[in-house]
């Protein structure tokens, strides 16, 4: 998906690679990247999408073809949720402060951050300050002539 950003998404493909059952391979896919399969394509297209607005000598429009959009309209509203301005208003920007930065850097400063697809944020896994502290050890039941504790004291 990376690699192919541009052309349609086919699900069941990659589940075929993938060995996996559709089903399996998108609760697979949103548990290991934290979002659907169709979310981390649109994050990608979007990240592409930023970078040949910069360069500013392709219309939005073309940029939106160019990154496998097939709707102005969607590409607009997805680019606006998840860069906070509109395609056009980005295109406008000045971005001649960041043309000493490398592309890779680029895009991992630019990277879109995206929340689940209800709007919500995204929940962090807590640190190992977050985690409860051990209650008190359970007593040991005395073992009486090498048997066992007795149903009741289990």
């Amino acid at each position: 998906m990376d690699r192919d950003y541009a052309e349609p998404l086919d699900v069941t493909a990659l589940a075929k690679v993938a060995l996996m059952s559709v089903g399996h391979f998108q609760r697979s896919f949103r548990a290991a990247y934290g979002e659907t399969p169709y979310s981390y394509l649109m994050t990608r297209r979007i990240e592409r999408a930023k970078t040949l607005l910069r360069r500013g000598d392709l219309s939005v429009t073309e940029v939106c073809m160019a990154v496998g959009c097939t709707s102005l309209g969607s590409f607009s509203t997805r680019f606006t949720e998840l860069v906070g301005e509109s395609p056009s208003a980005y295109r406008a920007r000045d971005h001649s402060a960041a043309e000493h930065i490398t592309a890779c850097v680029a895009m991992y400063l630019t990277r879109p951050i995206r929340g689940t697809d209800t709007g919500r944020p995204r929940q962090e896994e807590p640190g190992p300050e977050a985690q409860p502290e051990p209650g008190p050890e359970p007593e040991a039941q005395p073992v009486r002539n090498g048997e066992a504790p007795a149903a009741a004291d289990r």
